[in-house]
């Protein structure tokens, strides 16, 4: 499996489980992912979520294979279901960022509540250079956290950042030694069991309550003209550019 789920004193465990393509992500995974979320949405037993990789990966984003042969058409894609059941998520999740986070792999921990990530860890979000534009609301709340020149670097330019630039930006809580990363993350969750559920729900609904209306609305627009730039000339480019492990050349575009 690809996704490996569990519920273990009270944390049900979300595992991203692909490392022989460095946990890219597939139409299906974002399903199971989805179908997960739900789970735990749903079970009463369930006081947090935890969202984890492999060593040294927590993903490298889509699998850019399956997303030409199955692109998410609209908002009842795989992949926005996903996107819609961590935002709407009102238990705790918490995320062990193992190594690697690329694309969606960084732009999810904005929904997440805690994000520890380890030392070894890499996050950008290379949407431009795919010919793409920015997803899952990343557009709305990166300039938000960083400032729009900051935001500019990681979503033009796709810089990526380290570790301690993501705790200095406010997307990750700590930077840990890699071995540590996920018991630590567990660790956290499990302090919920401890606390009254009804009360951590009603609270992390005041927190993003707000803004989920706005945030849901950006990730529709987003996904318009993600779709659109889909099918454009220059993503043809970067993807064939991909599979032919060349540099793309976008020279003759304007």
């Amino acid at each position: 499996m690809s996704i490996k789920t569990a519920v273990v004193n009270g944390v049900a465990t979300i595992e991203i489980a692909r490392p022989e393509k460095k946990n890219a992500l597939t139409q299906a995974m974002y399903e199971a992912m989805a179908h997960a979320l739900g789970q735990a949405q749903a079970d009463g037993s369930v006081r947090a979520v935890l969202i984890t990789g492999q060593p040294g990966i927590f993903t490298s984003g889509n699998d850019i294979e399956d997303f030409m042969q199955r692109p998410p058409q609209d908002i009842d894609s795989p992949v926005f279901r996903f996107m819609q059941a961590l935002v709407g998520c009102d238990k705790p999740v918490v995320a062990a960022v193992t190594g690697a986070a690329i694309g969606i792999g960084t732009t999810l921990l904005l929904h997440c509540d805690f994000v520890y990530v380890s030392d070894e860890a890499r996050l950008a979000m290379p949407f431009v250079s795919l010919g793409l534009v920015p997803e899952f609301a990343s557009s709305l709340l990166v300039p938000e956290l960083m400032g729009a020149r900051r935001a500019a670097e990681k979503l033009l330019l796709g810089d990526p950042f380290t570790p301690e630039q993501a705790v200095e930006c406010g997307i990750a809580n700590a930077v840990l030694p890699a071995a540590e990363v996920v018991n630590h993350a567990r660790r956290v969750a499990e302090r919920f069991n401890a606390l009254p559920p009804g009360a951590v729900r009603d609270s992390k609904r005041l927190i993003h309550g707000p803004r989920r209306e706005r945030i849901m609305q950006v990730i529709a627009e987003e996904a318009t003209v993600f779709g659109q730039r889909l099918r454009s000339p220059e993503a043809m480019e970067a993807f064939q550019a991909f599979f032919q492990k060349r540099q793309p050349d976008f020279s003759q575009f304007s």
